[in-house]
């Protein structure tokens, strides 16, 4: 099975870079000020006064003037630039974690609309070991403390605020999916090419109303000029597992998503990055494949490492193929993305659960 259409040998530009080139640089880094910090809690104080919920949480009622400007610099970065971006120095032991997640929902609210993250519908998402076992079918993997292969999310912009570290581990890894294209290109053209082929994947018994529990997806898409990424490697060989009507999968695709593995953790290719508590990171999904080390965590319920999550659709976000539809919903920008099954309801949960 050939590629349904000509795919580039090579793509070139700022989405394209390698983590030992990053490593040496802070471009990607942007550190508040204190005028920044001054701003945040006027808002903050602000949103209070007025006796909002946190449901009424947008960039007029988190207004952040100039911060806001640089926020806007940071998505068109997001979009067109390298992709990600951590945003640091929020003074996060000055907050109670509701005021936390006030704020860290107003900064999203200035990049993009909020998006279901699972099928109970939360807008606001807890990343956190709640000792869950992976194989049950419905368990997902951020719900552990387990390493986390590389892959995306189902949303254009994935965003994570640490509130607490874990005692060692939880590294972040990031890469360019358009670097580790030209990769595979290069070396294994026609493993690249099978990557153009949709691939069943498990919805991980979140079901949206007359689906199939897995969607059909290539992982790599090339449309309108760009190269969109949408992979996960556990879920598209679990639907092989689970689902006997998916369609099998080839000797060479098989041979394919294990090659993206490999390559994709080979020494230079991605960038580590420490999460510090009140570092704020967003990633482009179609752009960027993320994954997580292993970690061990506090004994004290207290002091464990928790991630406060976001799914962000910007109204600015690229062009998707129809084929998206299948998994986000829709292809609008600004209206895509999450997930949405029968039963469920839009909330912000404050609780890890």
């Amino acid at each position: 099975m050939d590629a349904p259409f000509p795919v580039p040998a090579r793509i070139e530009g700022p989405s394209v870079w390698y983590g030992s080139q990053m490593a040496s640089s802070e471009n990607w880094i942007y550190r508040l000020t204190r005028f920044d910090v001054a701003e945040i809690d006027a808002a903050l104080k602000s949103f209070k006064q007025h006796d909002f919920q946190i449901a009424d949480i947008n960039a007029t009622t988190f207004p952040l003037e100039s911060l806001a400007n640089q926020l806007h610099s940071i998505l068109h970065d997001l979009l067109h630039g390298h992709g990600f971006f951590l945003i640091r120095g929020l003074p996060i032991d000055r907050y109670s974690e509701q005021e936390a997640a006030i704020i860290y929902l107003g900064i999203g609210a200035h990049l993009g609309s909020f998006r279901s993250q699972n099928a109970k519908g939360h807008l606001l998402g807890h990343v956190r070991d709640l000792g869950a076992d992976i194989r049950n079918g419905g368990t997902r993997y951020y719900q552990t403390n387990k390493q986390l292969e590389y892959h995306t999310d189902s949303c254009d912009i994935v965003g994570l605020l640490c509130l607490k570290a874990a005692r060692s581990g939880g590294e972040s890894r990031i890469l360019s999916s358009v670097a580790l294209y030209n990769e595979m290109r290069a070396r294994y053209p026609e493993l690249a090419e099978a990557l153009f082929h949709a691939y069943p994947t498990d919805r991980r018994g979140e079901v949206p109303v007359g689906m199939d529990p897995w969607f059909d997806m290539p992982v790599f898409n090339w449309y309108a000029g760009e190269l969109t990424t949408i992979y996960v490697g556990q879920y598209i060989r679990s639907a092989q597992q689970n689902f006997p009507r998916a369609r099998r999968l080839t000797d060479t695709e098989l041979a394919a998503i294990d090659m993206l593995d490999q390559l994709s953790n080979e020494a230079g290719l991605s960038l580590k990055m420490d999460f510090l508590p009140g570092d704020m990171q967003f990633l482009h999904n179609h752009q960027i494949m993320h994954s997580r080390t292993d970690f061990e965590d506090w004994p004290e319920p207290e002091r464990k490492r928790h991630l406060l999550r976001l799914w962000l659709a910007p109204l600015a976000g690229r062009p998707l193929p129809d084929v998206f539809a299948a998994r986000y919903g829709s292809t609008q920008a600004g209206d895509r993305g999450g997930i949405i099954v029968p039963g469920t309801r839009l909330t912000f949960s404050l609780e890890p659960n």
